[in-house]
């Protein structure tokens, strides 16, 4: 049997999915890559072959449990098993509570949460049943720390961070099965300019501005060691002692701080982005 691992990602058609599925192909895994975008998908799934992997895909919401069910059984019908997941979905609103849409903040939540429920959910009895495997979930430092106008993926991200820390505790009752949290700050990836917006800009990622490969960099290492995961990002550490230790320091400068740093400086009109459409959908409308 092809002793390489079989990895499946959701979010897979760009960003830290994408630059993930290259990295495990550089190492010949067997990759289901998942997300909402086909096109996008079978690009980066022909980049993994040509890279030493083999990949399939399939169209997946991870809202759907079903259809993260039918990926996580593509896996082992097409690859005889399952080894790694890797959940990097996830979308993002700009406003305040009373600016964003009830819609749209709810939508914004259930990816995150309910997502990531369904996707270790169903990750998870398999690894159970076969004593061994690695969930990787990406979080943010939003899920430590709050920012003003980021209200729905703050919350979402916290919830995350609950999930996988409670996701932890369990594990220790299957030592052969690994859960790690990987926690970016800033990093380069459509999520941004993708995501819904209600004041007047697009997002932008604030600085230090990481590329999405130092994040696959660190789930790689977080699997070949068996390790909780941790953040990637200089300033993490640094935001979060802020938060926690002197929170009305943060709270006058972080209004401030995100204006500058964290809104792109063109205007551009109020939108629901990629909320409920593909991010390759988006790029094709007018």
């Amino acid at each position: 049997m092809d002793g390489s691992p079989v990895v499946l990602i959701t979010g897979a058609s760009g960003g830290i999915g994408a630059a993930t599925a290259r990295a495990y192909a550089g190492r010949g895994a067997r990759l289901v890559l998942t997300a909402r975008s086909a096109g996008k998908l079978e690009e980066l799934a022909q980049a993994c072959e040509q890279a030493g992997g083999r990949a399939v895909t399939q169209i997946a919401d991870v809202t759907d449990a079903e259809a993260v069910r039918r990926a996580v059984e593509l896996a082992q019908r097409e690859f005889g098993g399952l080894d790694v997941v890797v959940h990097t979905a996830a979308v993002v609103a700009y406003g305040r509570l009373s600016q964003v849409p009830e819609p749209v903040w709810d939508r914004v939540v259930d990816v995150g949460v309910r997502g990531t429920a369904n996707v270790a959910r169903e990750s998870l009895r398999v690894f159970e049943a076969a004593g061994q495997g690695h969930l990787v979930i990406i979080g943010s430092v939003l899920g430590q720390i709050t920012a003003p106008r980021m209200g729905s993926y703050a919350v979402s991200k916290w919830a995350v961070h609950g999930l996988a820390r409670t996701l932890q505790q369990e594990a220790r009752q299957t030592p052969g099965v690994h859960v790690a949290l990987v926690s970016p700050g800033g990093i380069d990836t459509r999520i941004y300019r993708m995501a819904a917006t209600y004041v007047g800009h697009a997002g932008s990622p604030p600085p230090p501005v990481l590329s999405p490969e130092a994040v696959a960099r660190k789930v790689l290492r977080v699997v070949d060691k068996n390790q909780r995961g941790g953040a990637v990002g200089p300033l993490n550490p640094v935001m979060r002692l802020g938060f926690e230790l002197v929170p009305w320091v943060y709270d006058r400068l972080v209004g401030p701080l995100f204006n500058l740093l964290a809104l792109s400086r063109k205007p551009g009109p109020n939108g629901e982005g990629n909320v409920f459409r593909s991010s390759e959908d988006v790029e094709k409308s007018p």
